[in-house]
């Protein structure tokens, strides 16, 4: 099986730019890169997907540098839904150099600053040798430019687009890079960074891009750090023990979609794993070895063998020093307060629902009373499925 095939079998293959690519990818030896803006200090699970195409690219011969945008994060990518705040540079510096250790650690990529690149360029400059290459009609047909008409897009959020092209472009001329990957809502940046080095460099520029799919939960929904619940990369974040629940209780219909993209495990191996899940869902095997893995790759074996040891311990009704611990003043507390105060809810209505629809256990008891009263002492609060706490009091 080719590179490609195995890609386009993983589901990593949303849209390419030529089908020369195709040949490129199986054959050849690339510079490619991938961005991504530091807006938080950790990369989440949503980024791990797109992450590791680069780096499955890396291990066919192809070399990739990861471009932590330290301007283009000044400026923000705009989002389809409002504009973004804008983000100090302390605090965008901040994330950048926590960004650059984690992304070192984890793929072992060149690293890239688009920052060092902007910094000296002038507003004037700006305009005659790049804005002159872009025709406001063609950015305005952008999906992600067109989604925001109607409730309006700053014309900052608006120039994202122009700088993300140069970044493709400085890259092509500096670094001979050809090749830009992101994520499916990238696909009208990279295309507009395609068009500039045409321009710049003749039609005989060979250029490519390629675009992946969004990995998203049942609903459609994407991971991201918007969402509430992020599963962030760094374990101070997110423990290990959590992340590890969390991929443990994948939905069924999107498990093996995770193992493909998530995972380095053979597509036969993966297939076992399909059948386990179709024959014998209650074994749980695929979740697991999606959980393990994942959690194996980003902190380590002796941290996924720990997080393993957690969840079999605590889901037999044991309590695990390493369990997530939550501090509260009161020795006794009504259960929705508890829920409330330990942020496993974010109001109280929410954790009335939960509990009269038994969605919380107490010490591995279901509770629908919501006028109960827990007494605390090392005590375990679950709620669904996949989040158990332990409670102490101060």
């Amino acid at each position: 099986m080719t590179l490609y095939e195995e890609l386009k079998e993983r589901g990593l293959i949303e849209s390419i730019t030529s089908d020369d690519l195709i040949d490129e990818l199986n054959n050849g030896s690339l510079n490619f890169y991938i961005g991504t803006d530091p807006t938080a200090d950790s990369l989440h699970i949503g980024h791990l997907s797109s992450m590791l195409v680069a780096l499955r690219l890396k291990q066919a011969g192809h070399h990739p540098y990861i471009l932590v945008g330290g301007g283009t994060g000044l400026i923000g990518d705009p989002r389809s839904t409002k504009e973004r705040d804008v983000i100090s540079k302390e605090v965008l510096n901040k994330n950048y150099e926590s960004l650059k250790e984690q992304i070192s650690n984890l793929f072992g990529c060149d690293l890239v600053n688009n920052y060092d690149w902007y910094k000296d360029v002038n507003f004037i400059d700006y305009l005659r040798d790049y804005g002159k290459f872009f025709n406001v009609n063609y950015m305005l047909n952008k999906e992600t430019v067109k989604s925001r008409l109607e409730s309006g897009i700053s014309y900052t959020e608006f120039s994202y687009m122009i700088l993300q092209s140069i970044d493709f472009l400085h890259l092509y001329e500096s670094n001979n890079v050809t090749l830009q990957i992101g994520g499916q809502d990238q696909w009208g940046n990279i295309t507009s960074g395609l068009e500039l080095i045409r321009k710049k460099h003749g039609d005989n520029a060979i250029c490519y891009g390629l675009t992946m799919p969004l990995i998203t939960k049942k609903d459609g929904t994407k991971f991201g750090k918007s969402e509430s619940g992020a599963i962030w990369l760094d374990k101070n974040k997110t423990s290990s023990y959590e992340m590890y629940q969390f991929l443990l209780n994948s939905e069924d219909e999107k498990v093996i979609d995770y193992l493909k993209k998530l995972t380095f495990l053979s597509l036969d191996e993966i297939k076992e794993l399909e059948i386990s899940l179709k024959e014998h869902p209650e074994k749980r095997e695929a979740g697991k070895r999606l959980a393990y893995d994942v959690v194996k790759f980003i902190h380590g074996k002796e941290e996924a063998e720990q997080a393993k040891k957690t969840s079999e311990e605590v889901f037999s009704g044991k309590i695990n020093e390493n369990m997530p611990t939550v501090k509260i003043e009161e020795k006794e507390i009504n259960i929705l307060d508890l829920l409330v105060k330990t942020n496993l809810v974010t109001s109280k209505s929410e954790a009335r629902r939960l509990t009269e629809q038994g969605g919380i256990k107490i010490n591995n008891e279901k509770i629908t009373d919501t006028n109960f009263v827990v007494k605390i002492d090392n005590t375990t609060v679950q709620k669904g499925k996949k989040t158990i706490i332990k409670v102490e009091s101060e």
